[in-house]
């Protein structure tokens, strides 16, 4: 009897552990397989972990539902520890103005028809409706996207460009937005040869290779008119300014910024500080809404404190400052709080 007694107990004993053995196996394979919540925000369901980082892990949505994480050294989708973007990025304001987005928020219109004001009124729905039957009325970054990383750059025009050597390191991104006139014949080895994303409003059009999209900076319902007519009759030659009566770019890839996303940047971002933000702060912003990494160049006063273009002589030239519509300081604050908080990388140049 006391024999079967131990071996009773022997046998209960050993199950017992064989059973916490495998609970704590289970336990830490789940634990090392799913998103477990940042135990600082467990009240917000987007802050997300993911352990390990593996390229294809999935991450939760501001939405609750899962999307694929990018496998990009650094990503705009991995948990941020930074309250200062956290409370201004929404990515549920689309950069692209499309058919689904036409009817602008009463606030949005009224801000953005004040930007440049016209004598003549226009029904803004049968002006996007017309320009909609002649370009593409879609977003093209609504639909998941299969690449694993986004790299992107954004390329202002700063004259720091000047001598830096960064044209193979640019031209290496799979986006590369540029704006305004930005030269790069003969520039190459500063600023590089490649370009995806040209944006531009009418008084700075010019034309572009079938295979870059011609991203439209409307300030007014009359550049969309534009927008139509220099794609086909070429009536309107011009606006406030001479513009070119005719555009050729590819019309499939012409895209039209929203408007509603312009106040975005104006009221969250660059807070009110100048009349509206720079061609640069749309284009990043931009960048930060599309893509898994950025990487920004040509960007500020070179090493001298000067503000010029990369392909003028003149150092003193200074065109950003002397406009007086944008507030320089303050846009220059925010490019260093994103590259603090790991948002951005910043090429500075000379």
């Amino acid at each position: 009897m006391p024999t079967m007694k131990f071996s009773l107990r022997f046998w209960f004993l050993s199950t017992a552990f064989l059973l916490v053995f495998i609970m704590s196996l289970l336990f830490t394979y789940s634990h090392h397989s799913i998103a477990y919540l940042d135990p600082n925000g467990l009240n917000s369901i987007h802050r997300v972990k993911l352990v390990p980082g593996y390229a294809g892990m999935q991450r939760l949505s501001k939405e609750g539902l899962f999307v694929r994480s990018c496998t990009c050294h650094r990503c705009m989708v991995d948990v941020s520890d930074s309250e200062w973007f956290d409370t201004r990025y929404d990515s549920n304001i689309s950069p692209v103005w499309t058919q689904e987005n036409m009817d602008l928020p009463l606030d949005v219109q009224r801000w953005w028809m004040m930007l440049q004001p016209q004598f003549k009124s226009h029904n803004l729905n049968e002006v996007l409706g017309k320009l909609f039957q002649i370009v593409p009325g879609e977003n093209p970054y609504s639909s998941q996207n299969s690449q694993p990383c986004r790299r992107c750059a954004v390329v202002g025009n700063s004259g720091n460009l000047q001598g830096s050597g960064y044209g193979r390191e640019i031209n290496g991104h799979d986006f590369i937005m540029r704006m305004n006139q930005a030269p790069t014949v003969g520039f190459e080895a500063d600023v590089g040869s490649r370009t995806t994303h040209h944006f531009m409003y009418p008084e700075s059009a010019k034309n572009l290779p079938a295979n870059v999209s011609f991203v439209l900076v409307p300030f007014k319902a009359l550049d969309l008119l534009w927008m139509a007519s220099a794609l086909s009759t070429g009536q309107i030659r011009f606006t406030y300014a001479p513009v070119k009566p005719f555009l050729r770019v590819d019309k499939d890839k012409v895209q039209i910024y929203n408007p509603a996303f312009f106040k975005y940047i104006h009221d969250r971002w660059t807070e009110h500080h100048g009349r509206y933000p720079s061609t640069g702060m749309l284009v990043l912003f931009f960048a930060l809404h599309v893509c898994d990494e950025v990487n920004v160049f040509g960007f500020g006063a070179d090493s001298r404190g000067n503000w010029h273009h990369y392909w003028e002589n003149n150092r003193y030239a200074g065109e950003f400052r002397k406009t007086g519509v944008h507030d320089a300081d303050f846009e220059a604050h925010i490019l260093d709080i994103l590259e603090k908080t790991n948002k951005i990388d910043v090429y500075r140049g000379n």
